[in-house]
């Protein structure tokens, strides 16, 4: 394993972020902070509680994993697609680094990008909620493997965009709503029976009801199934950037 050329990509990434601060972090976390004074002030006078717990606390682990999803898929997607657009993935293909180094300096840079933002988040959450951690453990886990699994697929995201619309698609059009339908701002057994029994195969659901548990020790679907849900996936990632590699898919002409 050849560490100094992950390092190197790391550390690009990583200074690229902190050369545009305001889009890279700022950004993010005032939109998060505007989800929360909206939702927790307009919703939160009308709902005091859900399953017992304030419902301005209750939407913390919504609101984190949104953006992490988020975070991670575009920060992946857009590292990786750059060097497609300028042509220097050339240079990169042809150094003397196997595919294993450049996905893990990418998406490793891209995961901490996105835990950065989630624990920014998440210590501004306590500014307006009373805020406790049931499983301080179990919430790491969820996040740092939510965060590698969105980072690898925003990697294979980048791989297959053609242009900058096609690197925005999935994002905005997949990810955000699946987000928003998964419970992020509610929990599903308020909804009706048909609409719950849907809402199981929202794969987000999994996620966001496995964090939230962490939180809270309360989950609407068995927290065994949220690792599992999230383990398959990460698996499911890792073998498409194998084939992709192997096969030359979009980054060989």
């Amino acid at each position: 394993m050849n560490w100094q050329a992950v390092l190197s990509i790391y550390r690009y990434e990583m200074n690229r972020t902190f050369r545009t601060l305001a889009q890279s972090i700022v950004s993010p976390v005032l939109s998060t902070v505007l989800y929360f004074v909206v939702f927790g002030t307009a919703i939160g006078q009308r709902i005091d509680t859900v399953d017992g717990i304030p419902y301005g606390a209750f939407i913390v682990p919504g609101l984190v994993m949104l953006t992490l999803l988020q975070q991670s898929v575009t920060n992946a997607s857009f590292g990786i697609y750059f060097p497609k657009f300028i042509g220097t993935i050339y240079e990169l293909l042809s150094a003397p680094i196997s595919f294993i180094e450049i996905v893990i300096g990418y998406v490793g840079a891209a995961a901490t990008k996105a835990l950065m933002i989630a624990a920014i988040i998440l210590i501004t959450s306590t500014f307006f909620v009373d805020l406790t951690i049931a499983h301080p453990v179990f919430m790491i886990m969820f996040l740092v493997l939510t965060s590698v699994s969105f980072a690898l697929m925003g990697f294979i995201i980048g791989i297959w965009a053609g242009n900058f619309e096609q690197l925005q698609l999935i994002p905005l059009l997949v990810i955000t709503p699946l987000v928003f339908l998964g419970g992020a701002f509610y929990s599903i057994t308020m909804l009706p029976p048909g609409w719950q029994a849907v809402s199981l195969f929202n794969p987000v659901v999994y996620l966001i009801s496995g964090f939230r548990w962490s939180f809270f020790g309360l989950a609407d679907v068995p927290v065994g199934l949220s690792i599992l849900a999230i383990s398959v996936f990460l698996a499911a990632c890792l073998t498409a950037i194998w084939w992709i590699f192997r096969s030359g898919w979009r980054i060989k002409p």
